[in-house]
């Protein structure tokens, strides 16, 4: 038996379709369900038990013996929310909890961490140990991920095996329910048929030209991938990079998003919200070798094609993956 928790969000949904392609449908699902957006995501997936976030624990504790596997996936994820103990109470709190059970009960974990711990980038964006207590993340969503890090990596007892995984930049399928936090390239492609054309974040750095700012990102089915190779491989514990290791511009991902829907590219720039510029991220990029290391040697979608399967495939059409 798999626990799988946010099931109901963008990652996880797009999980448990991985694993109901790979054939196993043995999954508890975790997550609130009482939010109406996400129940498409959900819809038509197989899966053992639903369990509510709230009622997980007490579960856990009576069923721990019959769990095979723990893919902690759900977190409070907006990083436009600025109340600290929200985020302590469901990503640090309630991650801490999982982790005991499983190092109590011999589970393997994998859970998601973030590259919004990285910050600024002052340190790099290397997956080593070492920089975790250096890091300063830019948010209260960062904050939260890297707090966890810093509690996990100080504990003796530990899963068999263990990987925090630091997502970069992903889009693609079942983020309809996201709102401000969904993709660029969701956001685009409304835009675009909304008014022929995409508005992007002006550069407030003079070291950056508008539209010219870089992120890494990351197909959410290579995503998939990588979660399902480290359940089977178990290579080394620790945190992991999840990035294609390939930064990319916001003015390429606008193209790429007109090219998918067959249209000329019109990008306009708008100064970025004033809530969140001197949190802004101008530059993040993967150093990948780590899991290159451990053996995944998988080719991650480039943006252009990542891009024209989510528009063409999902997009368009308003299909779940």
């Amino acid at each position: 038996m798999i626990v799988l928790t946010g099931t109901a969000g963008f990652i996880g949904s797009v999980m448990l379709q991985k694993l109901n392609q790979e054939g196993i449908e043995d999954v508890v699902i975790v997550d609130d369900f009482t939010k109406r957006a996400k129940e498409n995501n959900v819809k038509d997936k197989k899966y053992t038990l639903k369990v509510q976030r709230d009622d997980f624990f007490q579960w856990f504790d009576q069923h721990a013996g019959e769990v095979d596997f723990v893919i902690h996936l759900g977190a409070r994820t907006d990083t436009t929310e600025f109340d600290v103990n929200i985020f302590n109470v469901l990503n640090l709190e309630y991650s801490k909890q999982i982790w005991i059970r499983c190092a109590n009960h011999n589970i393997p974990l994998i859970y998601a961490s973030s590259a919004a711990t990285y910050g600024g980038g002052e340190f790099g964006y290397d997956d080593n140990h070492e920089i975790v207590e250096k890091l300063k993340p830019l948010n209260a969503y960062g904050n939260s991920k890297n707090d966890f890090d810093k509690w996990m990596l100080k504990q003796e007892k530990q899963p068999p095996f263990w990987a925090g995984l630091k997502f970069f930049n992903v889009y693609g399928p079942n983020e309809y329910h996201k709102g401000r936090m969904a993709s660029v390239i969701f956001h685009a492609f409304h835009q675009i048929g909304e008014t022929g054309k995409v508005r992007l974040f002006r550069s407030h750095r003079p070291d950056f030209k508008d539209g010219e700012q870089l992120r890494d990102f990351i197909y959410v089915k290579d995503l998939a991938d990588v979660i399902w190779f480290l359940m089977h491989h178990s290579p080394v514990s620790g945190l992991y990079n999840v990035g294609t290791g390939k930064a990319r511009t916001f003015l390429d991902l606008a193209k790429a998003t007109f090219a998918a829907m067959d249209k000329e590219s019109v990008i306009e720039f708008i100064d970025t919200p004033e809530d969140i510029r001197d949190k802004y991220q101008y530059f993040t990029e993967a150093n990948m070798n780590k899991l290159r290391a451990a053996g995944y040697n998988k080719p991650f979608t480039s943006l252009e094609k990542g891009v024209d399967d989510y528009v063409r495939g999902y997009l368009s059409t308003g299909k779940y993956f």
